[in-house]
């Protein structure tokens, strides 16, 4: 496998798919952490989702999956820009079961909720980054899956069908994405010349298609045999794949904007029991140190603000 994510269409409707795999981009993150088997699980497959959502959004910044839990996982955070660099990170408590759900994980009170942040790279004057917030659980309860959070999420903020499978281990994260195209089903913008119950004759058929998908099957078999495998039936038109990376955007600059808005009191207060104000990056685990002069300067130099939602 390798890391790239590839786009594909369906000739028979307006039905679009995305398929990404992440190697050295999902290890470049289990490197700097130690996670229990199903936070990795959880976080490896909330990296490939961030991907897919990445490359469906024409957008010049970072798009950021974030959950706030109310179990022993108590957030995961994984931020994907344009480019499809992405980084990630989790805090967890405890001694986690490997077979944890998602609810035992982040939902055991059921408060838990899933958000997708767009944090543009410009902002224009008084901009602000767009946030959509949705619980993890619907109708019929707390939803059982990362894979259904995010169908539950663009279902009800952004009125998209789409279906996602997940699926990752320490060595990778995979996934899929089929979407109805906007102006689907006959309606102004549709894109097949059919009939609005062929359509969805189609959407059904390639959905139940991927419904057979197993976990293990998604980890060990190569991107061109697994669409072939799924959908030889289908006239799938399928384009040049992106590649992926790691790469964190902390830097020394953002750091110090962030010992500013703690304010100069608390800053110093650390020089009393400690010769260095010590950050790590919850994302690299780079390490910046600032000693009593480097503190000083931070309140006497004009600052530069990072942009929101950086660290």
């Amino acid at each position: 496998m390798s890391d790239q994510l590839q786009k594909f269409m369906f000739d028979a409707a307006p039905v679009r798919g995305e398929y990404v795999s992440l190697d050295a981009t999902w290890r470049a993150v289990l490197e700097r952490h130690d996670y229990p088997v199903a936070v990795r699980h959880l976080l490896g497959e909330m990296m490939a989702a961030a991907a897919l959502l990445t490359a469906n959004v024409k957008f010049d910044g970072a798009l950021v999956l974030q959950l706030h839990g109310d179990g022993p996982v108590t957030m995961a955070v994984v931020e994907c820009n344009a480019d499809l660099t992405m980084r990630a990170t989790a805090k967890y408590s405890g001694d986690i079961p490997e077979d944890s759900s998602l609810k035992s994980l982040v939902n055991v009170h059921g408060r838990a909720h899933f958000a997708i942040t767009l944090d543009p790279r410009v902002k224009q004057p008084g901009q602000q980054p767009y946030q959509g917030v949705v619980p993890l659980s619907d109708e019929h309860g707390p939803l059982p899956d990362m894979a259904s959070v995010l169908e539950h999420y663009m279902h009800h903020s952004e009125q998209l069908d789409t279906r996602l499978w997940l699926a990752s281990d320490e060595n990778h994260a995979v996934g899929i994405l089929l979407q109805k195209l906007p102006g689907y089903g006959g309606t102004a913008g549709s894109v097949a010349e059919h009939a609005p119950e062929e359509d969805e004759d189609t959407w059904n058929r390639v959905c139940q298609l991927g419904n057979t998908l197993k976990r293990d099957e998604m980890l060990s078999t190569e991107r061109e045999t697994m669409l072939h495998r799924l959908f030889w039936e289908e006239t799938v038109r399928v384009f040049d794949p992106q590649p992926t990376a790691f790469r964190c955007t902390c830097s020394r600059e953002r750091v110090a904007n962030m010992l500013r808005t703690l304010g100069e009191a608390e800053v110093m207060s650390v020089f009393d029991e400690r010769p260095n104000v010590e950050v790590a990056c919850e994302f690299c685990r780079q390490t910046y140190q600032f000693d009593k002069v480097d503190a000083a300067q931070l309140f006497t130099e004009s600052p530069h603000v990072a942009p929101a939602g950086q660290h």
